[in-house]
């Protein structure tokens, strides 16, 4: 006679098998990369902080070319972002602003800061966003769209 209870605990025992390696066999399929962690920079102390974060977000994006990269400068950190800013070697940071602008990087610059110091808003930037208040959006990007913080 035929044992059916060992038989069917045997061809259930197969069948866990082979769908475990169906399994495997699919979670080994590569599918699209995914996109990196959105960040954004935080910049307040002025022309050596915004100098370290070029090459920081160069970095960045060398190693990860899909992060979505924000900005957001307040305080001395806008300076890099006005008309005739220049690094410590003479350059104008105007060059790396537009290549990182090109690259999808966004620059956003506190208006508190520039009702606060008197710099008319012509002299920012043309590739910057004017937002209300820096730190103000640097919670937002943290709280609700979940943005990672750095600060370089």
């Amino acid at each position: 006679m035929f044992d059916f209870v060992r038989i069917r605990t045997r061809i259930r025992a197969l069948a866990i098998v082979a769908a475990t390696a169906a399994l495997s066999a699919c979670a080994s399929v590569p599918g699209p990369a995914p996109a990196g962690v959105p960040v954004v920079y935080h910049l307040n102390e002025g022309l050596p902080q915004a100098q370290r974060a070029i090459g920081n977000i160069r970095n960045h994006l060398r190693a990860e070319p899909s992060t979505k990269i924000v900005v957001v400068t307040h305080g001395k950190g806008i300076d890099f972002l006005l008309d005739g800013a220049k690094n410590d070697q003479g350059q104008p940071f105007s060059g790396a602003i537009g290549e990182l602008a090109g690259r999808g990087v966004e620059f956003r610059v506190c208006n508190n800061t520039l009702v606060g110091r008197k710099i008319p808003k012509e002299q920012v930037a043309m590739e910057a966003k004017i937002v209300a208040s820096g730190v103000a959006e640097v919670a937002r990007l943290q709280a609700k769209e979940r943005f990672a913080y750095l600060r370089p």
